[in-house]
């Protein structure tokens, strides 16, 4: 069982957390840490940006976050990106509805804060965010785009979006689903629309996201003759890059990393 300390660095509906496996990636040659955007509607959006500490432009990648926000494992992912070279910044998408670190238990998460979170909402957040890369270092030519879980749903729709990313790498996020006022489309619904390719990370055990949506989706991108594809870990679960959690499957995470590198770098980021 984690230690205290360690459990403070994650938001409280993490249970349990995998102390043995989590990665933790310092930012020594970093500018790293929380700072504030100033959003469309005006409001103070919090987001934890890196970038190496040498005075030059950088790539820009967004971060997007797993269902359980900002927290200790999407931060050091930041970190992860800028120790190669990136800014990589990672907004807190929630900010609004309240604050996912404080509360325990993930079905009231998904009922309290991410159900009452508009998708239009999402999209705008991550624009500005991207505006304030352009004025704090990022290059404003070379855009990715990276998100898991939900965040991994967000990519999708965010590549669907904006026209100024040049690739996207979506890891487990989910492919269909209910649609609503704040959700009006799903992935499958937009994959015609991708105006970059997206690299999508699934699992072949992921007990929520069946491989028939899967299936469904590669369908859908080969029928939009554009780059895009899914290549699937026939063994892995959900959330098989979360290092801080027992589906973390290492050869899988760390194939997926190299492949998500690989995609931005073959695509101009």
């Amino acid at each position: 069982m984690a230690g205290a300390v360690l459990e403070g660095k994650f938001a409280a509906a993490v249970k349990p957390i995998a102390d043995s496996t989590v990665i933790v990636t310092d930012s020594e040659g970093l500018e790293a840490g929380m700072i504030s955007i100033a959003a469309g509607d005006g409001a103070a959006l919090p987001a934890y940006r890196a970038v190496p500490r040498d005075g030059a432009w950088h790539a820009t990648v967004l971060v997007i976050q797993e269902i359980f926000g900002l927290h200790e494992h999407i931060q050091d992912v930041v970190r992860r990106l800028a120790k190669r070279g990136y800014l990589a910044i990672a907004p807190e998408l929630y900010f609004r509805q309240g604050d996912p670190s404080q509360i325990d238990g993930i079905d009231e998460l998904r009922a309290r804060i991410v159900s009452r979170v508009p998708d239009a909402q999402v999209l705008a957040d991550l624009d500005a965010t991207l505006q304030w890369a352009d004025r704090h270092g990022g290059d404003a030519h070379r855009v990715g785009v990276t998100g898991f879980c939900w965040g991994g749903r967000a990519t999708w729709l965010y590549v669907a979006h904006q026209p100024r990313v040049r690739a996207a790498v979506a890891w487990y996020g989910k492919l269909a689903g209910p649609t609503g006022p704040l959700t009006p489309r799903q992935p499958l619904d937009v994959a015609g629309e991708l105006k970059a390719p997206v690299l999508g990370l699934y699992g072949g055990e992921d007990a929520s996201i069946p491989l028939a949506d899967v299936e469904a989706m590669r369908g859908k991108l080969k029928e939009a003759g554009g780059h895009s594809l899914i290549h699937v870990y026939p063994e892995a679960p959900h959330a098989f890059y979360a290092d801080y959690r027992p589906s973390y499957r290492r050869a899988a995470a760390l194939d997926g990393w190299e492949r998500m590198l690989g995609w931005l770098q073959r695509h101009g980021v």
